[in-house]
């Protein structure tokens, strides 16, 4: 990949870990406003894709029908990490739905959380297909399968109605022919989707500027799903993480994926973002995105601030001691 370098981690001066990636930027025009390194690059969605899988749900009526709670929807959109909310919010989306809890594809799974994982393991309880962080977006799959009539059995193949719904909504929103978008398999089992990164940015911006879809239906989902993330952000991740953080400011509709994939777009500004970390690393994100609003001078300085206490820009060890520096080292 045709990239540059994004991070430098040092320790004592000397450089330690670094971060190549790719950054793309658009306007509503569709056009590059900012590039670091190769735009055109194809790079997996993984879960960064999740408000686009959920988009079949909020054009159908299982949210009306099954009288689901906003804070439940944003399980559709969500990597939630097993905290009790989402746990309870799990829990009550199941009891509400007409599916079971054997029939989700995803593996069983403890917390991603550290602490909510640790308590159950304590507790001596078991892994649940539930826990699984992709665990909201299966129960919306099978639930749609099921307001549709389409079958549950095989919900996860490429070729299932629910899965070429997804393809053909990505299609429109990215500006990507279908036949031109890749399809993976993803760490829970479904199709994941890979698109140029620049498109990846354009598929965002439609997520924050819905004005700019043509298909009446698609964009008033789009419109309900966005305010629902904007509501629930700690169920769309959790606390202390990028996606609730972003999600928090209204103006901004924002989540990640494995591998280093963020993506987010701004409604005001009539821009988006998408990025690839190559490392795959996660913990830049922060840092990353902070620099990228600091350098088109983003007007709500409260989001950059809470950005930067999310991953301050020093390396500290155990004992908390600064033995070193992380470095934004691209610009846009």
């Amino acid at each position: 990949m045709d990239s540059e370098t994004l991070i430098e981690e040092t320790r004592n001066g000397l450089v330690e870990n670094v971060h190549q990636g790719l950054i793309s930027g658009v306007n509503d025009q569709l056009q590059s406003l900012y590039q670091v390194g190769n735009e055109e690059q194809y790079v997996y969605f993984r879960s960064a894709a999740k408000p686009i899988q959920a988009l079949p749900i909020f054009l159908s009526d299982v949210i009306s029908k099954y009288d689901i709670t906003d804070e439940e929807a944003a399980l559709f959109t969500a990597s939630q990490r097993g905290e009790k909310y989402h746990i309870a919010a799990l829990e009550s989306l199941l009891k509400k739905l007409p599916v079971q809890e054997e029939d989700l594809f995803c593996a069983a799974a403890y917390p991603l959380n550290a602490e909510p994982k640790e308590e159950m393991i304590g507790n001596h309880g078991a892994k649940r297909k539930l826990y699984h962080n992709c665990a909201g977006k299966h129960l919306g799959f099978m639930a749609l399968c099921i307001d549709k009539g389409y079958p549950i059995q095989g919900y996860w193949e490429k070729d299932h109605p629910l899965q070429q719904q997804i393809i053909s909504i990505l299609s429109v929103l990215s500006e990507v022919p279908a036949l031109k978008i890749k399809v993976g398999i993803d760490g829970c089992g479904v199709p994941v989707f890979a698109i140029p990164l620049k498109n990846m940015a354009i598929t965002y911006l439609k997520l924050a500027c819905p004005d700019l879809i043509e298909d009446k239906d698609i964009r008033q989902a789009v419109i309900t799903m966005t305010k629902v993330m904007n509501a629930q952000p700690n169920i769309v991740a959790s606390e202390h993480f990028i996606c609730s953080v972003l999600l928090r400011d209204e103006n901004i509709v924002a989540k990640g994926g494995a591998q280093g994939v963020y993506c987010f777009g701004l409604k005001n500004e009539r821009k988006a973002f998408a990025l690839k970390v190559l490392s795959g690393s996660e913990d830049v994100w922060p840092n990353i995105v902070a620099s990228t609003l600091e350098q088109i001078n983003y007007k709500n300085k409260h989001t950059i601030t809470s950005l930067r206490e999310l991953r301050p820009s020093v390396v500290k060890n155990d004992a908390g001691l600064i033995v070193g520096e992380i470095k934004e080292m691209f610009i846009l």
